[in-house]
């Protein structure tokens, strides 16, 4: 007998799987939960995110305000009226900005408490002075194979200090390591553009968002106010409290050794001047690349870290942007190596990429230290990493950002000629 309609299996379509990227899929469910009252909706205004960093901490004194107070109003304004942040980036925001005024009470707390810290040596430190995507995290990962050298690592640049600490305990591993996993998760292209991990050497801007400062704000969220106001300030506090931060770190690692500090950010090249007067026995290691690759690399970066967190990723207002800084930054290195008369290298990426025991070497002879066969070795095993060649993988067009070469090499070499002159954004 023949099954009635009735009868027969009912034939489910299958489930089609959901497309959405990660962030996607979390930009979402936040809103959900906001709109169903199963989460407050983070809150995007100085008092309130002073307020949750002291309740988290338990402390109050946020320190001597040395113009943060100021950057945090003009960082939280540009947030609400230009960044057209997704429910995702407010809340990637608003932890990153908790957690940035949560390690300022700490740092002050500290230092009142112990104030020998800032009596610690940081000499003759090896500074990395570059465009963006200029190979410096190449060049600062190359010399951190160097025994005789220390450097910044992933977990100390964004929590210089311990929440707590008990028996070796060190729960800023924990956390750095949980950040690059979650980053990877919700911006898996990012590992590929700029590899890291937690013990690596990595560059200190986890220590300028401490400072409510730089570069790393403006790579994620669309704020040319608060761009404005950084490239026009005067960031000498920022940089003497920099110093503090690295003596804090070589503190709390308990060296001794006086080893010379490798530092990298590529906010130095806007701030050179600056940077050399703070480190006035700094050695310098300048980094160059073909202005058209710097600059569509960085719009690049910038496009894919805003894409996660804004309904504003507008690429070619980005390669505006990121052509003016490029530019700017150009100015400002030129000017600030016209003042240094201490040791000095230019290296090439594109040399460096042929050849680089020859431009290591000449590194270390500019720089007055050995070159041996035992650093040698430890650099070729990190030019051999997978994470490494991995940067091959990154691919973009310039066009995308509206650019084109004549473009771009016009504005730098504009740039170079007429120090005084402003490439608008």
């Amino acid at each position: 007998m023949a099954p009635t309609p009735l009868s027969r299996p009912v034939q489910r379509p299958a489930r089609q799987p959901d497309r959405r990227s990660s962030a996607e899929q979390a930009d979402v469910w936040l809103e959900r939960c906001w709109q169903r009252g199963w989460l407050q909706r983070p809150e995007l205004h100085p008092a309130a995110l002073m307020k949750a960093a002291a309740g988290a901490v338990g402390l109050s004194d946020f320190g001597l305000d040395n113009g943060w107070r100021g950057r945090l109003e003009r960082l939280c304004e540009a947030l609400a009226q230009e960044a057209a942040l997704t429910s995702l980036g407010t809340t990637i925001a608003y932890g990153q900005l908790v957690a940035a005024l949560a390690n300022r009470l700490r740092a002050a707390a500290l230092w009142q408490r112990r104030p020998e810290i800032l009596e610690v040596p940081i000499e003759r430190p090896i500074i990395i002075v570059g465009q963006m995507r200029s190979g410096s995290t190449r060049m600062q990962r190359m010399l951190a194979c160097d025994p005789g050298l220390t450097f910044t690592r992933f977990f100390e640049s964004w929590n210089p200090l311990p929440r707590r600490m008990h028996k070796g305990f060190d729960d800023r591993i924990v956390r750095g390591w949980f950040a690059l996993r979650l980053a990877s998760w919700l911006n898996p292209q990012f590992k590929i553009i700029h590899p890291a991990s937690a013990f690596a050497a990595d560059e200190e801007i986890g220590i300028h968002n401490i400072a409510l400062y730089g570069a790393a704000f403006e790579a994620q969220w669309r704020i040319p106010s608060f761009a404005r106001a950084g490239e026009a300030a005067d960031c000498r506090t920022v940089y003497e409290e920099f110093r503090a931060y690295l003596q804090t770190i070589r503190w709390l690692r308990g060296d001794q050794r006086d080893r010379p500090w490798v530092l990298k950010i590529p906010q130095f090249g806007q701030d050179l001047r600056t940077v050399l007067e703070v480190f006035p026995d700094a050695r310098l290691v300048v980094l160059e690349r073909d202005p058209v690759s710097v600059v569509g690399s960085s719009a690049s970066l910038v496009h894919n870290q805003m894409a996660v967190q804004s309904r504003s990723a507008d690429p070619l207002w980005i390669g505006r942007e990121w052509l003016a800084k490029t530019a700017l930054r150009k100015q400002r290195i030129d000017e600030g190596l016209s003042r240094h008369s201490g040791p000095s290298v230019t290296v090439d990426f594109h040399e460096m990429q042929l050849d680089w025991r020859s431009e290591m070497r000449r590194v270390y002879h500019s720089l007055g230290m050995p070159f041996t066969s035992d650093v040698e070795r430890r650099m070729a095993r990190f030019a051999a990493r997978r994470s490494h060649a991995r940067l091959r993988r990154h691919h973009y067009d310039i066009a995308d950002f509206g650019l084109c070469e004549a473009t771009i090499r016009r504005a730098l070499d504009d740039a170079a000629s007429d120090p005084a002159r402003q490439v608008a954004a």
